[in-house]
């Protein structure tokens, strides 16, 4: 599993009505990572966890997830992608 956020959220906390969700260093970590770094990994990720604009942008540019797909989470786009 890779969990990828763009790095203005690391350490941040988005609520949208009911659902708040915490994007901390614990889950996905700290280490920043250039657009290719993630472009490779998302390629041979048996599922990911994406939170951001220009990590759901990638992942969308990539095939991996339609727009649609994705929820917002205020400006937030955030996507899971499952591979079976």
């Amino acid at each position: 599993m890779v969990a990828v956020c763009d790095r203005e959220l690391l350490n941040t906390t988005i609520t949208q009505g009911d659902i708040t969700i915490r994007i901390s260093e614990s889950f996905y970590g700290n280490r920043p990572a250039s657009k290719e770094e993630v472009r490779t990994i998302l390629e041979t990720a048996a599922n990911a966890n994406l939170i951001g604009e220009q990590c759901v942008a990638l992942a969308v540019e990539m095939g991996f997830v339609e727009r649609s797909g994705c929820i917002m989470l205020g400006k937030v786009p955030h996507a899971q992608v499952f591979r079976i």
